[in-house]
């Protein structure tokens, strides 16, 4: 098995908060130096269980933005397993300046091969994909963000015996894996909250046809669209990490952690209650961030 169950539990911390609640956050970005947080357990099954029947010429091919961290995880796999990888990337425009983006010189050190698409073309994923497939019979090609079948039963890795007691389970939502298997998994007691960092309206239905149950809601937190970062982001984030010592990427867990703690002090979570959310990594996104900061001249991420 390549993707192996960690040794050691992921930790568990305690976020102090102003009100008769207790907020905490579970550390999946700690799971693994390069292939971080949910998109680890997103890829657990999909890669395990292609690379043990052990095709011929095996690749790996999936698609990605400019600073997908799906993108950089995949490449991690393919150098950790010795595999072959090919990125589909959105922007035909990167393809000239590729190397000043951080995320896909990353990918470009751990091996990934890369093919620069129109955004008309990524639009049709489903017609790239099955031309992909004709053209490499023996690839395994994960859709966008590594959402399918495999990855939500991964995502049920994130909820054990430590996880149970909690009133609340939070996630951020981006392609809706994640959310779809902490809904499907977890226990019946419990309420599921995604935070929203997209505006898809789609994210409802495509949940619900993820999961069985109907014990999750989604809440806005895409702060003026997906990718976009304001400078109370920007603030939030660095308060973050010099209270609690813990680092949020701006695009996915640090918009949802603002977002709670709105949602605290609107009095949204009934006195009493135990929260949970999970940090889902993506921290290799923080330079490029920071790259287009700087070019703005504003304020960084610490």
């Amino acid at each position: 098995m390549l993707l192996k169950y960690p040794t050691q539990p992921i930790p568990i911390q305690e976020i102090s908060v102003e009100k008769n609640i207790r907020l905490f956050i579970k550390r999946e970005d700690l799971i693994h130096p390069d292939i971080s947080g949910n998109k680890y357990w997103k890829l657990f099954f999909n890669i395990n269980n292609y690379l043990e029947d052990k095709p011929k010429n095996p690749l790996i091919i999936t698609f990605g933005g400019a600073y997908s961290n799906h993108i950089s995880s995949i490449s991690a796999v393919g150098k950790l397993s010795e595999t072959q990888t090919l990125g589909i990337i959105r922007g035909e425009e990167l393809e000239k300046k590729w190397i000043d983006n951080p995320t896909l010189v990353l990918a470009k050190k751990n091996g990934m091969n890369f093919k620069f698409v129109s955004r008309e073309e990524y639009r049709h994923k489903e017609k790239l994909t099955e031309i992909l497939q004709q053209e490499f019979p023996n690839a395994l090609i994960i859709p966008e963000g590594g959402t399918n079948e495999n990855a939500i039963n991964g995502i049920k890795m994130m909820l054990n015996n430590d996880t149970k007691d909690f009133d609340y389970l939070c996630t951020a939502v981006g392609t809706g894996g994640t959310v779809s298997g902490i809904s499907e998994f977890c226990e019946d007691n419990q309420k599921v909250i995604g935070f929203k960092v997209v505006d898809d309206d789609s994210l409802q239905n495509k949940i619900s046809e993820l999961t069985t149950k109907r014990n999750f809601h989604l809440t806005d937190a895409s702060y003026g669209g997906y990718g976009k970062i304001n400078d109370d982001n920007i603030r939030f984030i660095n308060d973050f990490k010099m209270k609690f010592e813990i680092p949020l990427e701006p695009i996915y867990t640090g918009k949802m952690m603002q977002k709670i703690f709105e949602m605290i002090d609107d009095n949204y979570f009934p006195e009493g209650s135990k929260i949970l959310c999970f940090h889902t990594g993506g921290l290799q996104g923080i330079a490029g961030a920071n790259k287009l900061l700087r070019k703005q001249n504003r304020n960084l991420i610490i």
